[in-house]
């Protein structure tokens, strides 16, 4: 493998690092002034060219090699500012799996920035058995009437769209009778409830609740029944972490905590931590290679998001060994760290697709 940049890659790493250095410090990168302020950085990150670089043209993406992604991720961590919005996983699913029409539609905004999306798929009572989701659209006449509740909702309170999972039919077995919708949240009978994380933050997460709203039938993404195979679509990518770029952050944070313990014997969750970094770099790097070579993943994310979780978690360790309690940036990237394990399936849930669909064990 040959990770040096391409000269088309160089230009293009040098014209991103111009851009970057001239808005160094202009975005917070933390706490929730950075969350307020996210559709913000998306949409000059759009204007600017360093956004949707890997997707359809036709919809405001680029078409560039994934490389790209790897190189803007690399870069947004150099230049300390935030991380691009993690919206591959909703363009994936809608573009895998919605019409033409409905693609044409809702892809522009969502890549541009100018519509803003949240994921309304967990539940209170079905989270890594999403399977169990009891939230329903019912058909009435041209529309389908949503009655539930969807919690740890990311952007609930600024989206203007959700991308939807609920039960159409009660009658089939649980995983066929699930259907996925373009949802807006700017209508009556739907309600907004932020959730206060331990670190403080109020803007990441809320739970939404509806009672009455209404989709057209037209906004079903897919036929009804096929809800489950566009949430497969959906995870598959939201666990890889090729497409998510936390690895040069995770190997960045590593290199200013032993900055800081220059001079005096590093704690051991340091040492460990940068083995787990750059674990996770070449592993990524070894995915990016493979869908290079057109090589697609399936039930293998699940090996990523493992890793990921134990590259993050272990930074996080190494960051409260380094700056205590005392630190509040330091403390807060431990206390996200411990959220990893949960977030886009449980590790349980992981290990369990991996011993079933990769090992084949109870087959």
């Amino acid at each position: 493998m040959d990770f040096r940049d391409s000269p088309e890659e160089a230009a293009f790493r040098d014209r991103l690092r111009d851009w970057l250095a001239e808005r160094a410090g202009t975005f917070p990168t933390s706490g929730d002034e950075y969350w307020a302020r996210q559709g913000e950085w998306h949409r000059a990150l759009h204007a600017a060219g360093f956004f949707g670089l890997s997707w359809p043209e036709r919809y405001g993406g680029h078409e560039l090699p994934p490389v790209y992604d790897v190189i803007l991720d690399e870069e947004l961590a150099r230049a300390g500012t935030p991380p691009r919005p993690s919206l591959g996983y909703l363009v994936q699913g809608l573009g895998r799996h919605g019409g033409e029409e409905l693609c044409r539609r809702f892809l522009p905004g969502m890549i541009d920035g100018t519509e803003r999306w949240c994921q309304g798929f967990s539940e209170p009572g079905a989270g890594s058995d999403l399977a169990s989701l009891t939230t329903t659209a019912t058909r009435d006449g041209d529309a389908y009437v949503v009655q539930g509740h969807k919690i740890w909702t990311s952007y609930s309170d600024v989206a203007d769209w959700c991308l939807l999972l609920a039960r159409t039919d009660p009658d089939v077995p649980r995983h066929k009778g699930i259907s996925a919708f373009v949802v807006s949240m700017h209508q009556p009978g739907i309600e907004q409830r932020p959730l206060k994380m331990m670190s403080g933050v109020t803007k990441e997460f809320g739970q939404v609740l509806f009672d009455g709203a209404r989709v057209p039938a037209d906004q079903m993404v897919g036929a009804p029944g096929e809800g489950w195979a566009l949430a497969m679509t959906v995870v598959g990518h939201e666990r890889e972490p090729a497409t998510l770029g936390f690895s040069a952050r995770y190997g960045k944070l590593v290199r200013q905590l032993a900055a800081r313990t220059k001079g005096s014997a590093p704690p051991p969750e340091l040492a460990w931590a940068a083995v787990e970094a750059e674990m996770l770099r070449l592993h990524v790097r070894r995915r990016l290679s493979e869908q290079l070579d057109g090589v697609s993943h399936g039930p293998e994310g699940s090996l990523d998001k493992l890793l990921m979780t134990w590259a993050e978690q272990a930074v996080g360790h190494a960051a409260l060994a380094v700056g205590g309690t005392e630190d509040p940036e330091l403390l807060n990237a431990y206390l996200y760290s411990r959220a990893q394990s949960v977030m886009g399936g449980t590790s349980q849930i992981q290990k369990n697709i991996i011993a079933s669909r990769i090992l084949g064990l109870g087959d």
